[in-house]
Order: structure tokens, then C-alpha cells, then sequence
């Protein structure tokens, strides 16, 4: 059996027209914003800024100033140029009323450190401890004679006392326990505060200095060297107790110099067995430069033990330990106390 055949022609069934349009299509992204034209060149260039000038380096780095333990600058005191004559010599009397301050110490080191120096030194045992002698390495107990003889006989004089050290240029008077018997046998003496100073009298053209180290009190005898001194050094402590006496001790030296010495004045105040590590002995020194400004030496002598060493020696520590700080210490005191 055969199938009709599809229609042809006119005859033929139309296609069905689609029911919607299609989408139109995505239109085309616009151009990117064309670029600015480039700034014209400059053909000149720019005049260049002048550099700043170079400064020139210094001709010398600023110094940082330093200050010395009392807190005060720092200062340099150069040698003592020598001398063409000895004397007349200024008498220095050591002294403080309270013991264990480093009278005797500083005596004999400052001493030594003067003769080293140029100077001719007598040094005056007014102790009857005898410890300027012992510390000289003189045994006291086997002198014929001492100050005291010096003191109540009036036909002794100086050379019939006095001793060469083993210090070129440095004299000693040495003393023994009899001196404490002068203090009562001087009390009946007519200008019996003057006594010393009528001794010493004949020999002072010869020395440039003379130290006198005076007893732990205010007694007679204390009186008799600060009549025959110049001036008055003082060696405190850095230490409470030491601090509290040096106000009697500067109305005993205005007294003095009120009724028997118009010429004494105090030299200064010596520091002395001062400790930086503690703070005690540190604000004690602040203290004392507080209240009495300048008349505080610049020089402070350091806590050693070379110091008991040197008693045991018999010498001061100038030879005994040159380089040490305590050498060092009273050269540096021995230059301030000549500085002009």
C-alpha cells in the first residue's frame, strides 16, 4: 500500500511565524577616555638651588665640665714654681677638738708632699700622744728631749730638739707623754697662750712652712698653737659626729683671733676618710661645703688602707705608696694650699 504524497504548491501548509521577536544583542562598550596629551617639554632648565655652605668643623670639641666630690667644678692647680730663698715661713696649726679625724695623717703627708715640692717644712709635735713622732718612726719614749722642754725651759731652743727625717727638707719637734704636764705648769705663766709662738719665733725666717698638729681638744695647749699659726686647717670626717664639733671649733678660732691673734683666719676645711659608696658620708660632705662655701678645700682625701700602713712604716705615703690615691691626694692639697 503506497503514501499520498505531500502537498505541493498552493496546496501547501504555511509555517508557523514565530510568537516574539528575538533580544537585540549586547550593545558594544564605549571607547576608553583617550589620554592627555603630554605637557610640552621644557626646553630651558630650571636654575639649580645653591647648597647651603659647609660649616667648618670646629677647632676644638666642647668639653663636658666635671665636677670634684664636693660637688663643685673641677679644678687643675698646677706645680708651684721653686723658690730662689726659703722664708719667712706661714704656720698652719691642724687642728679639730675630736680625735681620729686625720690630724696626725695629714700633718706628716702634707708635709712630705710640700718638701717634694721645694719648701722647707717643720713639723711641731703639739700632742702629747707623741703620734707625729711614732708616724715618723721615731720611738718618743727614748727622747731626752721634746717640745715640752721646749715649752718650760727657757734656755732650750729649737735645734736643741729638733730631728732631720727621711724626708730632704722636712724638720721635726717631736713630743711625748711630758707634754701633758705643760698644760697645768703653763696655767701660772704670765702670756701663757703665747709661749709656742716665743719659741718659734727664732727658726720661722728659716722654713717655708710650718705645720703644727695639735691635740683632740680645746685645752691650753690647743690655744698656744692657734696663737702661733696663721691660719687653721681643718680636718673633718665625712662623718655625723666629726660635723657637729666644727661650729665650737670656728667660735674658739674667732676668739682667738679677737684677743691674742688678729693675723689667724681659717685656711680651710680638709675632707678627710671619705667614702663615695655611701650616702652618709656624702651628704656630710655636701653639708660642710653648704655651710662654708669656698674655705672647703677642693681636694678630698679618699679612705685608704695604705694610711694605717704607712704609721706601721714610719714614713709618709708619699714614699711609702707614690702612685696611690692617697699620695695623689695631699701632692693635689700641697699645690692648692701654695696656689696663689
Amino acid at each position: 500500500m503506497s503514501t499520498a504524497p505531500e502537498p505541493f504548491g498552493a496546496d501547501a501548509t504555511e509555517p508557523t511565524p514565530p510568537t516574539s521577536l528575538p533580544e537585540p544583542p549586547t550593545p558594544l562598550p564605549e571607547p576608553p577616555t583617550p589620554l592627555p596629551e603630554p605637557p610640552t617639554p621644557i626646553t630651558e632648565r630650571p636654575t639649580p638651588i645653591p647648597e647651603p655652605p659647609t660649616p667648618e668643623p670646629p677647632t676644638s670639641l666642647p668639653t663636658t665640665p666635671t665636677f670634684d666630690p664636693t660637688g663643685r667644678p673641677t679644678r687643675d692647680y698646677p706645680d708651684p714654681p721653686p723658690l730662689e730663698r726659703h722664708g719667712p715661713a706661714a704656720v698652719y696649726a691642724m687642728c679639730n677638738q675630736k680625735g681620729g679625724v686625720g690630724k696626725t695623717t695629714t700633718t706628716i703627708n702634707l708635709g712630705a708632699a710640700l718638701a717634694d715640692y721645694g719648701r722647707r717644712v717643720l713639723l711641731v709635735d703639739c700632742d702629747p700622744q707623741g703620734a707625729l713622732s711614732v708616724g715618723l718612726g721615731v720611738n718618743p719614749h727614748t727622747l731626752d728631749r721634746t717640745v715640752y722642754n721646749l715649752l718650760m725651759e727657757p734656755d732650750v731652743t729649737v735645734d736643741d730638739i729638733m730631728l732631720k727625717t727621711n724626708v730632704p727638707g722636712m724638720d721635726l719637734l717631736p713630743s711625748n707623754i711630758d707634754l701633758s704636764g705643760a698644760e697645768v705648769q703653763l696655767v701660772g705663766e704670765v702670756a701663757r697662750e703665747q709661749v709656742l709662738a716665743r719659741a718659734l719665733a727664732p727658726v720661722t725666717a728659716d722654713y717655708d712652712v710650718v705645720l703644727i698638729d695639735c691635740q683632740p681638744s680645746l685645752g691650753l695647749l690647743t690655744v698656744n698653737a692657734l696663737t702661733a699659726a696663721d691660719g687653721v686647717i681643718v680636718p673633718l670626717e665625712c662623718e655625723f659626729f666629726a660635723l657637729r664639733g666644727v661650729a665650737l671649733l670656728i667660735q674658739t678660732i674667732d676668739k682667738v683671733r679677737v684677743r691674742l691673734n688678729p693675723k689667724l683666719h681659717l685656711t680651710g676645711i680638709l675632707a678627710t676618710k671619705y667614702d663615695a659608696r655611701t650616702l652618709h658620708g656624702r651628704e656630710v660632705l655636701s653639708r660642710v661645703v653648704e655651710a662654708f662655701g669656698d674655705r672647703v678645700f677642693h681636694t678630698v682625701v679618699n679612705r685608704t688602707v695604705r694610711f694605717p700602713e704607712t704609721t706601721v712604716a714610719g714614713e709618709p705615703i708619699t714614699t711609702y705608696a707614690p702612685t696611690s690615691t692617697g699620695a695623689l691626694a695631699y701632692r693635689q692639697l700641697a699645690r692648692e694650699l701654695l696656689a696663689p
